[in-house]
């Protein structure tokens, strides 16, 4: 089993979308990956030997910012936006949509399924 930037890739995976599951590495950078790591795009993560596999940690842990770095730095950002007081950082602290979405109907996950006309109930009136 392959182990980078402390998360192991599913050995039945392709290596293109095992690297998916590290955060901050997506598609298109997995393929980039692969490409300058000189590994053919069809090999699964079972068939790496140890320099492939070594040379892709190598690869993910230079260029780029992945996981608990990463993480730490999108924290870090959404703090400062809030420290500010932006519009973003306000819709932060609120927890509602920061993106621009509408929030009179399609934001009921975000709000906490929060239902606040009389014919919009979940549970229905008994008939008498």
């Amino acid at each position: 089993m392959a182990r980078i930037a402390g998360v192991t890739l599913l050995s039945k995976k392709r290596a293109e979308i095992a690297l998916t599951y590290i955060f901050g590495i997506g598609r298109s950078t997995a393929q980039k990956i692969i490409l300058e790591a000189g590994i053919p795009g069809q090999l699964r993560v079972q068939d790496l030997n140890d320099e492939q596999t070594n040379r892709l940690r190598e690869i993910v842990e230079k260029k780029y910012r992945v996981e608990g770095e990463l993480k730490r730095d999108v924290l870090s950002n959404i703090k400062r936006l809030k420290e500010v007081g932006s519009y973003r950082g306000t819709r932060h602290i609120k927890n509602l949509p920061a993106r621009g979405q509408r929030t009179k109907t399609n934001s009921r996950t975000v709000r906490g399924n929060v239902r606040r006309t009389m014919g919009s109930g979940k549970r229905k009136l008994e008939k008498t």
